[in-house]
Parts: structure tokens; sequence; C-alpha cells
């Protein structure tokens, strides 16, 4: 797993800020492992700070900004766009004003500093996000969406309401890609959308000198072009900079159609969510304190300032349970699993065999889902069949040593399908096959039967996280 990154020094630079028009002061400087990326308003009382995340976006008109209570950064995304680039997870930017230093319209500048100030790295690993499932959203003329990728991709169509100058790329961004591919592409306007904020004073800093104004079919610049594709790399490089305020590295390929601010950052929330979705749901479902956890916690000032975890495994690494030709009683799932009844879903393992497992859970007329569902006619609930795959699969991903102790959540289920109803008295047997692991994430498929005949199937995703 990388290591997080901050910068080896401070650096400094001073340009024109677009929407005031005056001379911006902004410094870099190394920032401890788990600072993230935050700016600092050094002409402010107090010297207030503003994380760069997206619950600190407050307006994405033209540009991103974030703030907390009536303090604004305007325009960070250019900015961001260089940390993310770089891979500089840890820095503070201190600014003596509401905005950065437009400097030439794109990243360049942005990039020089970094290169100047160079990187270490920190004690603390970085875990990039992988995307488990597609995401797409429509906001008006604009189409976003991402998908699982094993690095991070994007493609982007960008053009205006016209159709007038149409583009096309796709970059597969890396630290190399970034600064070679994007970060020299400098930001474009049309001119009938800016003449009003020209007129009303809005953007008394921007110019020729960092921007590319288009007016009917001309292209007004201070230089020729510098990419053919200038325009959507820059709408690309906008992107780098609006999805970094996920807060953590992302993997997946992010597909965009005439992409925004306001679109961008409306992505990185939905990332955001689907990130911390295993997280919640693993609050909501995980099972109370055993009684002697509950006992302890109450009768210990200290242990009751405490929040309640799962008891996942008591097992110490070296006596792991979950190895090749074991099987495990109840007791023994028991100290691999963190459930309980009533929703504990396997009575016993019967075999484990390199990436494959067999299961079993006893389905009794006292199963206190069979009140409900249904009276006079019961029958297993086919999610909770589901949720037995689930369990199974987070046991074989036990079997590696260095798993023992985590928790399975239970993420996602792809291709479910239920065959034949389950019914009081009968075996449930549940056979999982791994077929991906990477990371903390596991991918299997599964399959319930009973005498023999497939009652149910599914591909599940699950998470490894610590209890």
């Amino acid at each position: 797993m990388p290591q997080q990154q901050t910068l080896k020094q401070a650096v400094s630079f001073s340009g024109i800020g677009l929407h005031g028009g005056n001379k911006v002061s902004m410094t870099f400087l190394p920032a401890a492992p788990g600072t993230g990326l935050r700016f600092r308003r050094v002409d402010l009382d107090g010297r207030p700070e503003v994380e760069a995340r997206t619950e600190h976006v407050v307006d994405t008109q033209r540009s991103t900004t974030i703030g907390k209570g009536s303090v604004r950064i305007h325009t960070v995304e250019h900015v961001l766009a260089a940390f993310a680039g770089a891979g500089i997870d840890n820095a503070v930017v201190e600014l003596d004003a509401g905005e950065p230093p437009i400097a030439d319209g794109s990243s360049r500048e942005f990039v020089r500093m970094l290169r100047e100030a160079g990187a270490v790295q920190q004690s603390d690993a970085v875990e990039p996000y992988p995307v488990v499932a597609p995401i797409e959203l429509t906001i008006g003329e604009t189409q976003m969406a991402v998908f699982p990728h094993d690095g991070f991709k994007v493609t982007c169509t960008s053009s205006d309401r016209g159709g007038r100058f149409t583009q096309f790329f796709s970059l597969e961004v890396t630290s190399a890609s970034w600064e070679k591919e994007l970060s020299h592409a400098r930001t474009f306007c049309f001119y009938e959308e800016i003449e009003y904020l020209i007129k009303n004073g809005l953007i008394k800093g921007g110019s020729l000198e960092n921007a590319i104004v288009i007016r009917d079919d001309a292209i007004l610049t201070n230089e020729p072009l510098r990419y053919r594709e200038e325009f959507v790399r820059h709408k690309i490089l906008d992107i780098v900079g609006d999805l970094s305020l996920v807060g953590r590295p992302i993997r997946g390929h992010v597909i965009a159609v005439k992409p925004s601010h306001h679109a961008n950052t409306e992505l990185a929330k939905a990332i955001l969510a689907q990130m911390r979705r295993p997280i919640e749901a693993a609050r909501t479902f995980a099972p109370p304190p055993v009684a002697s956890e509950t006992k302890s916690a109450s009768t210990s000032p200290k242990s009751a300032a405490k929040p309640a975890v799962p008891v996942v495994n008591s097992t110490p690494h070296s006596e792991n349970l979950v190895q090749d030709g074991a099987t495990l009683d109840v007791m023994q799932v028991m100290k691999v699993l963190p459930h309980r009844p009533p929703f504990l879903m396997v009575d016993k393992v019967t075999k484990i065999d390199g990436n494959r497992i067999v299961a079993q859970k006893n389905v009794t007329m006292g199963e206190p889902f069979f009140e409900g569902h249904f009276p006079g006619h019961p029958i297993m609930p086919g999610v909770l069949q589901l949720e037995a795959i689930a369990q199974v699969a987070g046991i074989l991903m036990m079997r590696q040593a260095e798993n023992a102790g985590k928790l399975a959540y239970f993420m996602s289920a792809e291709d479910v399908k239920w065959r034949k109803p389950v019914r009081p008295g009968d075996v449930l047997m549940i056979e999982v096959e791994m077929t991906k692991s990477r990371g903390k994430i596991g991918k299997a498929k599964g399959k319930c039967s009973v005498d023999g005949e497939t009652v149910s199937e599914a591909d599940v995703t699950f998470m490894l996280m610590d209890r």
C-alpha cells in the first residue's frame, strides 16, 4: 500500500487573483499525516482554515468555491488538481486573500511550485478508494459517470450549447501523464458568457494572460494553443481537481459529457456516499456486545466511555481457525464472525479448500422470521439466503492470516437468483468460491442448495474493515 506524501519544504508564489484583480501571495506548507489538503486565510483574524472536502463546497458557478461560515476560498480546483496529480496527500495552502493566484489559467505554475518544494513519504499509508459499482448522474446537458477500474482514467467530451469546438480526449491519469498531458491546459470561456462578468467587475483579474476567449469562431489567446484539444484537457484538469475533494485517491474510470464544476462536485459527493455506505451499513447491522462486555462496560467508568464494538475473533492470529481441510462448529464460527443469533446464518463449516468453502444452515421451525414470513406457509426469506452467502464468503476471507480479526462487510450483490423456496426442516448448504481478492475488497460466487438442488445463487462483493 502506498505511503502518504507531503512537501519537503515550503514554497511561495505571488500573482493576480481572478475575481479581485489584486495581488495574492500563496504559500504551500508541509503538513502532518492525516491532515489532508486545507486552505488557510492568513489575512483574517484567527487564520481560519477550510479543509478541501466535498462538505465544504459552497458555490460551483464558473469555479469551485469552498468555505466555512463566512470564510470563502474561490477557484480552488487548479491548485487541488496540481496536488492530486503530484500525489501530495497532506499540505496547507496559505493565502492572504480569498482566492489563489490565477497564474496563466492552468496548473503549470502550481506544478512548478510542487517540483521546487519536493515530496517526502510519511509514516501513514494512503488507501485509494476503488469504485465498487457504477455511479451515474445527469444534470441538464451534463452527464457524468464513474465505473470500476484498476487505475484512474478520465474520458471527456466538451462543447458549448451550440456544439462549437466539440473535443474529445481520454487519458489514464498518472503523475507523469498528468504533468505532461493536462497540467498546461488553460481555462477557456465563451465571450458571451463572460461579457456580463467583465462589465460588472466580477472577474477583475481576467485577461488573455490567464484564459483563452472564444468569440464567435475566433480563438483569442496571447500564445498558440498548447494542445490540439486544450479545451477538453482543461475540463479534465478541473475534474481531477474537483474529485480530489473526496479526500482519497480514486480508482475508477470517469466518463464525462459537457462537465461542469457543479456536476464534478456532485459526482465527488456520490463517490463519497458509496465509500461510506459499507461502514454505515455495518453500524446498522452490527450485533450488540456480548453479555460479558456489557457488564464490564456498565461497571467500569473507563470502558463506559468507549463505543461497543462487535466481537470478531478472539483467537490469536497464530491460531487461525480458517485453514485448508478444517471444519468449524458453531462455536468456532462465532469466533470468526461477529454475527449472533438470530442473524447468524451459519451453523457449521464442512469444508475449506483453497478458494472454496462449504457451510450449512439448519433451517428449523423455531426461526423467528417464520412468524411473519409467512403464517401458515413458512418460507425462508431470500435475502437471508443472500446474507448466508455473504457470511460464508466472509469466513473464507479470514483464511489469510493478515485478515484475522477483521470484519467482512457485505457491500453488494449481482446476478441474484432465487429458484426454489426453503422451508422448515431443510438443511441449507452454502457453497462459495472466491473469484477476486484485492486489498480489502473481495468478490465471490455463492450458491445455496437443499438436497442437491440449487435454491439461490448470487455474486457478492464485500470489504474487510478493522474492528
